[in-house]
């Protein structure tokens, strides 16, 4: 059975990075935690206990999920989860018992550090990052 102890990050697409900075650290106080290349295009905010992870629309990681929010194109690329102590393989039989298509699990890293996850979609295809700390 898996168990949520909370969520560990939410994935938001933007086209304003700076201006989201200025939004989530000056006025929220949100931290930044980590940024990769501009070229990746992601910066991972510390948002108490977990993340809030900003990707550059036209950045490798942002161009995955298509253009700019509009009516069509999401802004939320995924939320992330975080279980409780559970291995892959119970992890796998449990979603799989239900018909869910699953991803294969990577090592990622969140607001908890690096731990064990995989991607499922929800009835309305939300993609939700599933991560067991390691």
């Amino acid at each position: 059975m898996i168990e949520i102890i909370g969520i560990d990050h939410l994935v938001l697409r933007t086209t304003k990075l700076e201006k989201m900075l200025t939004f989530y650290c000056d006025i929220l106080g949100c931290t930044i935690e980590r940024q990769t290349s501009e070229q990746l295009g992601l910066t991972q905010l510390r948002a108490g206990n977990a993340l809030i992870d900003l990707v550059v629309v036209n950045s490798q990681l942002g161009k995955l999920c298509g253009g700019p929010a509009s009516l069509s194109e999401n802004n939320l690329d995924h939320f992330c989860l975080q279980l409780k102590s559970i291995s892959p393989k119970a992890m796998s039989k449990h979603l799989t018992s239900f018909g869910l298509s699953l991803t294969d699990f990577s090592l990622r890293y969140g607001a908890q550090g690096f731990g064990q996850s995989l991607y499922i979609k929800d009835p309305e295809g939300n993609v939700v990052e599933l991560k067991s700390q390691i």
